[in-house]
């Protein structure tokens, strides 16, 4: 329930602020009291409820899936064994059809994608302040803390700084099979060469940096629609969640309005949720595939 000693404002920007550690501008080190002191230590701040929650439920796949190898069976397999079976499927279906090159790497990579960004944006379904109230009971009980001072994310994809990570990761990946599989020079052609040509050797020289400003802006562009697809996706979903918890606060009638609204916008939401980790999983498979793909294949 919105917290009454806060107004709407307050209680929006207090949901959307991370809790974030770093330096002070004293020199002393520590977590971020106010928004502003969190954008005033800068670059080599950590924000530590996404790392938190993100390093959980990475840890939380990879239990549940070992456990499953563990227990696997041929005779009466389990439930969570045939529901893992079906994700493998899933997953192997859509690296087949979207990846037409060779690499080991692709299909286990798939997977992790597709259930880790799953779970993190699943965090979204759990309710706005039960979590970010049991950190602020925590810090103020036991540290003696302002709880208006505790800020606590618990959807690490709300923040453009883990989609911003997981889509670099995916770019790299792309950039060193592009090198390795065309080579420097054939990759570096890839950029200059098209999508203009000629026969022509004087024209094809002009055509060169058209090209590579197109190209790179292409380039680029892989990074950016990973990253501010799910991170634009799943902020909208927060800030709903959060404007239908402020409806607790405005009485009983608004509050019962309030609830069938959120439990409305929950089912809907666990589409979205899902079809973000479906198509981050599909744009990383779809720029592997491009990464295996020689100039004469264009």
């Amino acid at each position: 329930m919105a917290d009454q000693a806060l107004t709407a404002g307050q209680y929006i920007k207090h949901h959307l602020q991370n809790m974030t550690y770093g330096q002070h501008t004293d020199g002393s080190w520590g977590l971020a009291h106010t928004a502003e002191e969190a954008k005033e230590m800068g670059f080599m701040s950590i924000n530590v409820d996404t790392m938190l929650w993100s390093i959980i439920l990475g840890v939380f796949f990879l239990w549940i899936f070992r456990r499953a190898a563990k227990n696997a069976t041929a005779d009466t397999p389990s439930g969570l064994q045939n529901f893992i079976e079906m994700i493998i499927e899933f997953i192997d279906t859509s690296v087949k059809s979207a990846f037409n090159g060779r690499n080991a790497i692709v299909a286990p990579m798939a997977l992790t994608i597709f259930v880790w960004v799953f779970l993190i944006n699943f965090m979204d379904l759990i309710p706005v302040d039960w979590l970010p109230g049991v950190a602020g009971w925590i810090g103020s009980s036991i540290f003696g803390m302002d709880p208006h001072h505790i800020y606590f994310k618990v959807v690490p994809s709300t923040d453009p700084n883990a989609t911003f990570g997981m889509a670099l990761a995916v770019f790299i990946l792309y950039m060193y099979y592009s090198v390795k599989i065309k080579g420097i020079k054939g990759f570096a052609g890839e950029l200059t060469l098209h999508p203009f040509s000629s026969s022509n050797m004087i024209v094809q020289i002009l055509f060169i940096p058209i090209n590579f400003m197109l190209e790179f802006v292409a380039l680029i562009a892989k990074p950016l629609s990973l990253s501010l697809r799910l991170y634009g996706n799943m902020f909208a979903g927060e800030m709903i969640f959060i404007l239908i918890a402020i409806m607790y606060g405005g009485g009983w009638a608004l509050g019962i309005f309030g609830g069938f609204l959120q439990l409305g916008w929950a089912i809907f939401h666990i589409l979205i949720i899902t079809l973000q980790a479906y198509i981050f999983m599909t744009l990383t498979i779809v720029y592997m595939d491009l990464a295996y793909q020689v100039p004469e294949e264009h």
